[in-house]
């Protein structure tokens, strides 16, 4: 047989009920702790993901308002001032003059700050993109495109500020690519890229030199270096023939050896820096890139662009070539036009660029396919100035930088400056 298991002895009353009342409170607890779990996962249900940052797209096309949506730009570089004006620093009169243009209804810094940072944007990515054997067009749609994404094209109110330069080895200035233009980059172009942009007529005008072989680093050296010796100089009261005589003296010092042969660093002596005006790119104020008896001063609440070209020619430029670089005069004379080509013409102008300068790119896209004929009237008639390109003499090179500064109450701002250069 199997074995039977014992019988359990009963329990008293006193004992069930003390174990009842244990499995109460057992149940309490588990209540609690339930209760406890439960806001633990109603608060990580509250928990709402963070949103991923809006980031530049490449080809950038992302508008600033929306990278910078409490339409605060990111300040440039900040210089005290020399010695003779350091107190404006702490100056107390100063700094109210700041604020005060800090709620100026026309923005002034922030409009400046937003074209600079714009152009920051396209021109670090544009230098990741480009390599030789692309077509100057290729670049020319890269630059303009970015620009017009990111500060949000808006008639006159917002958009490219001149038309965009790429100047190849001897030529320093004032060549873009025409309607048809099919010209190739190439490893041992020195190409100096040089655009603008503009927020409600506050002008950026920066550039910079590329090359993809080392044979003119020395010559690229020696134009950045000069460039920066002229900001460093700038300031209230900096007479300009003086920052010109510094720009000459860093320029100067350096030279470069092609093919076993040395070469002095020239200035571009007929090239100048210059004063930037709303809507104007050029001013009444110039700093030409050697030493001068120009007394003119640099005044408080004016803003410039330092550029200095550096070249192993001779060291002055003439006009040649195919003119692609227009802008309506300022003071253009009221002249009665024989052209309808022409009248119309000088309104579609005045429209999408005033006093903003353009190129025969720019009148196609606006819908003028055929107007070199009424162009050239424009010309003539003293309404429109040509700037045809500018060249120092063929089998030379030549190198460009450039930056805008801003001559604040308090100190001076470099607000084009850049990781890059």
């Amino acid at each position: 047989m199997s074995p039977v298991a014992d019988p359990q002895p009963a329990q008293a009353p006193e004992a069930e009920e003390g174990r009842l009342q244990d499995l109460d409170e057992l149940d309490d607890v588990e209540e609690v702790v339930d209760g406890v779990n439960g806001d633990a996962k109603k608060k990580k249900k509250k928990k709402k993901p963070k949103k991923k940052k809006l980031e530049q797209t490449e080809p950038p096309r992302v508008g600033l308002s929306k990278l910078f949506p409490e339409g605060k730009y990111p300040e440039g570089e900040i210089q005290p001032y020399k010695d003779d004006n350091l107190w404006r620093t702490t100056s107390e009169e100063k700094r109210h003059i700041e604020r005060v243009i800090q709620q100026d209804p026309n923005e002034t810094y922030q409009n400046i700050r937003k074209a600079a940072e714009v152009h920051r944007q396209v021109r670090q990515r544009l230098q990741k993109y480009m390599q030789p054997g692309m077509s100057l067009m290729e670049i020319a749609n890269y630059i303009e495109d970015g620009v017009r994404a990111l500060v949000e094209e808006d008639g006159l109110e917002a958009g490219i500020a001149f038309p965009t330069g790429l100047n190849l080895n001897h030529c320093a200035a004032h060549f873009s690519p025409n309607p048809g233009d099919t010209t190739i980059l190439s490893k041992g172009d020195v190409m100096k890229v040089d655009f603008g942009v503009h927020v409600k007529g506050r002008i950026v005008d920066s550039a910079f030199t590329v090359n993809f072989e080392p044979t003119y680093n020395k010559l690229l050296e020696a134009v950045r270096a000069s460039t920066n010796a002229g900001i460093k100089e700038s300031g209230v009261d900096a007479r300009l023939g003086e920052i010109g005589g510094v720009i000459q003296e860093t320029m100067e010092s350096y030279e470069v050896e092609v093919n076993g042969k040395v070469y002095p660093v020239r200035c571009i002596d007929n090239l100048s820096g210059h004063q930037i005006n709303r809507y104007q790119i050029h001013g009444e104020k110039f700093i030409l890139p050697v030493r001068n008896d120009d007394q003119t001063k640099m005044e408080e609440g004016e803003y410039y662009a330092i550029e200095t070209f550096g070249t192993t020619g001779r060291g002055r430029i003439v006009e040649t070539g195919d003119c692609s670089h227009f802008a309506r005069k300022v003071d253009a004379p009221h002249v009665p036009l024989r052209l309808t080509t022409a009248k119309s013409l000088l309104k579609t102008i005045n429209k999408n660029f005033s006093t903003l300068a353009f190129c025969r790119r720019y009148l196609e896209r606006a819908g003028e396919t055929k107007h070199l004929l009424a162009l050239n009237h424009l010309v003539s008639q003293g309404i429109v100035q040509d700037y045809p390109p500018l060249c120092d003499q063929r089998g030379s090179m030549t190198a460009q930088f450039e930056h805008t500064i801003l001559i604040r109450p308090t100190v001076k701002e470099v607000v084009s400056r850049g990781d890059d250069y």
